[in-house]
Formats: C-alpha cells, structure tokens, sequence
C-alpha cells in the first residue's frame, strides 16, 4: 500500500460515486427481474434478495436482513429462503452476470466495447486486490467469485467488490453511530439526499407505526424534530460519512492517487452514458 501522505480523501468519495453506477444500474434494470423471473423468483424484491446475497451461498433471511441492514426483518423473511427452494445460489449468479452483461450493453451502447472498459476493469481488479475480508461479509463472498473474462463483466464484477467493501465499513460506522438499521434509513432520509419517507417505507417494508417509533427514539436522543435534522443529527450524518470513506479508503490507497484520479475519469464518462440512456428509472429501489 502506497502512504497516505500525498493522497487526498476526497478522492475516496469521488472514486465511488464515479463507479458505483456501474454496479447499481442493475437494481434498477429490467434485464435482472428478466433473468432471474426465467429461473422461478419473484421479480423486485426477491430477485434482489436473491441476486446480492447468492455470493454468500443460501444464507437464510437473518444473514441477508444483518448484511443489508435497513431492511424489515419480516420483508426479507418473505423472500427468503424461499427464493432458494427456487434456483440454487449458482443458478442466481449466473443469471446475475447475464442480467449485468445485458444491462450494460444496452445502456452504454457502442461505450460498451470501447477501450475505457478494460482499462477501467484492470483499475478495478487492481485496487480490489488484496484487500482484507475481515469484517466485511459481503465483500467476502463476492471475493470468493472468480474474476469475468469478459471485460464489461470484469468491470461490473470490481465495481459490485468495491461496492460491497464500502458497503461493509458503512454498516460498521452505523453500528458505532448506535443507528439501527430503520434509524440509519430515515437519517439519511432525513438528509435530503436519499429516498423520501413514503418510498422509503415502501422499498423497505417498514410501517407507519414502526417508522415513528424509530423517529421517537432518534427524536430522544436530540438527533430528529418536527423540522428534520438537529445540529446534532446533521454533524452525525457528516461523521458518518467521513467514518465511511476512512473505512474505504484501502483499494484507493493501493491503487494510488494518480491512478484512482483514472478511475474517476472513466468512471465519470462510463456512468454519464448510463444515466443518459435512462439507467435507474425503475426497479426495485423505484418501485
């Protein structure tokens, strides 16, 4: 790993929100309910269930409700495990590539086969390598999956690591905030940069009555009132966030300053063409 003396941490941020469209992209795509609806699963819910926890194998729905962390326990536990008594967690990953590869070709266009692909993908795989699994669930069973030989699904499949890896540390950080996972969500609600209440409830499979008692709590400990927010609560959320990309910063720092300033370019020019052709106006997080 290189020193971090010379590397700006605002790089780390800039890093993921450049890369990360190019996981998320299929939540949000037809291609995977398309795919995953072929073998059986439900579409939404259950597909994403199934498709983000199949690396960790048949893990049943308390493994996926502590790894995704702001889920309804009883929403998760209506998916699963039954989605594994319809295709086998091979069977969803498999799929899953099928749905990326599909996704991906359709959104990027003739960007799909340019010569940003491959570069970016090697990034990827080189910041990714190495990387500790301690701690980070996800990320582990993700790391246990062979690297694509196709570039575009090398590149969605280091982009899915670096995700899940940044994904794992944030969990931490909430945990050490003391946030439970419906408090986590409705902070960041709260924030103005995430979902808005109603669709968070709905994705989420939270209630009313759930919802306000979460918000009683938050409001007790200074940290939520009728306007949104406290000062308290808002200096948290920033906390939070710096805690995250602190946590996140090890692939960065292996790969160096030069050449995650690479990554931004082309994952900046990458995810601008998925946004153009209309990524992320459906799915299950739109629903």
């Amino acid at each position: 790993m290189v020193s971090a003396d010379h590397f700006d941490p605002a790089l780390v941020g800039r890093a993921h929100r450049a890369i990360d469209p190019l996981h998320s992209q299929l939540y949000f795509a037809p291609e995977q309910d398309e795919h995953l609806s072929a073998l059986g699963l439900k579409p939404g819910r259950m597909s994403y269930f199934a498709a983000r926890s199949a690396p960790m194998g048949a893990v049943g729905a308390g493994v996926v409700t502590a790894t995704f962390y702001n889920f309804s326990p009883s929403l998760v536990a209506h998916m699963i495990p039954r989605a594994w008594t319809l295709a086998s967690p091979e069977q969803v990953l498999a799929a899953r590539l099928d749905a990326a590869r599909a996704s991906l070709t359709r959104l990027l266009g003739d960007a799909a086969s340019s010569e940003a692909v491959p570069e970016l993908a090697g990034l990827l795989r080189e910041a990714a390598d190495g990387l500790s699994t301690e701690g980070r669930p996800l990320f582990a069973g993700h790391a246990d999956l062979p690297w694509p030989e196709e570039p575009l699904l090398a590149l969605w499949h280091g982009a899915s690591l670096l995700r899940e890896h940044r994904g794992d540390g944030h969990v931490a950080v909430l945990l050490h905030a003391g946030l439970t996972g419906l408090e986590a969500l409705i902070t960041h609600c709260a924030t103005g940069r995430g979902f808005t209440d109603a669709a968070a409830k709905a994705t989420r499979g939270w209630s009313d009555e759930q919802w306000a008692a979460a918000c009683g709590a938050l409001a007790e400990r200074g940290l939520l009132d009728d306007a949104g927010l406290t000062a308290e609560g808002e200096e948290l959320r920033a906390r939070i966030e710096v805690q995250t990309d602190a946590l996140a910063a090890d692939p960065w720092l292996t790969l160096g300053a030069e050449k995650t300033a690479r990554v931004v370019e082309l994952g900046k020019g990458l995810s601008r063409r998925l946004a153009e052709n209309g990524a992320f106006g459906q799915g299950i997080f739109g629903r």
